[in-house]
């Protein structure tokens, strides 16, 4: 029977703790088994991150970096958290490439012919629900509608929410309380809630 976790951390399954320790010895089918696991959720938090249209081939790397870097995996540690770690820092070194990329188009635009700007498939079939609370969170700072995200999207606990972010746990309550604070005044999610546009 497995003990209680007394750290605070959540319990891994031994399951799962099987499966991390054959994929540290290499075994592929084990890694894929937690890939098949965490490829939903890691895929929502790329997108949560910014990753846009870019988030399965974040996901992607970060499983390769994961796989590389199993072997600092730290025993009786949930795999979710630190995956998303991975994720998250593979989806903010692709922004850093692509800001510095749509510096060069931002450039150079003058010289290229106006495009007519398609709205994507995604956001056309979006609910009504996903719409507005969408709208609410895109006018929370970045940091706050990071950890909302991945607080409560992505339902992750506190200390998964920190180990994903880096961030100490204090930081963590502090700026999910602000952002919380925001939206409850928020005019999308009053809307949300049957009340009056403000």
């Amino acid at each position: 029977m497995q003990q209680p976790d007394l750290t605070g951390r959540p319990e891994v399954s031994a399951e799962e703790a099987a499966l991390i320790s054959a994929a540290r010895d290499r075994d592929l089918d084990a890694f894929a088994e937690l890939v098949r696991r965490h490829q939903r959720t890691a895929l929502r938090a790329a997108r949560a991150v910014g990753a846009g249209e870019g988030a399965e081939d974040a996901v992607k790397e970060a499983f390769v970096s994961a796989w590389r870097a199993l072997h600092r995996f730290e025993d009786g540690r949930p795999f979710r958290p630190w995956l998303l770690a991975i994720v998250v820092n593979e989806v903010r070194n692709r922004q850093r490439l692509w800001r510095r990329r749509d510096e060069v188009l931002r450039g150079a635009q003058h010289r290229l012919a106006p495009q007519e700007l398609v709205a994507s498939e995604e956001v056309a079939e979006q609910s009504e629900r996903r719409r507005l609370v969408s709208q609410a969170l895109t006018r929370l700072p970045d940091k706050q509608r990071v950890v909302v995200t991945m607080r409560y999207l992505l339902e992750l606990s506190e200390d998964e929410t920190a180990t994903a972010l880096g961030w100490p746990k204090g930081t963590v309550k502090s700026r999910l309380s602000r952002a919380l604070g925001r939206l409850q005044t928020d005019p999308a999610i009053r809307q949300l809630f049957g009340g009056e546009e403000a």
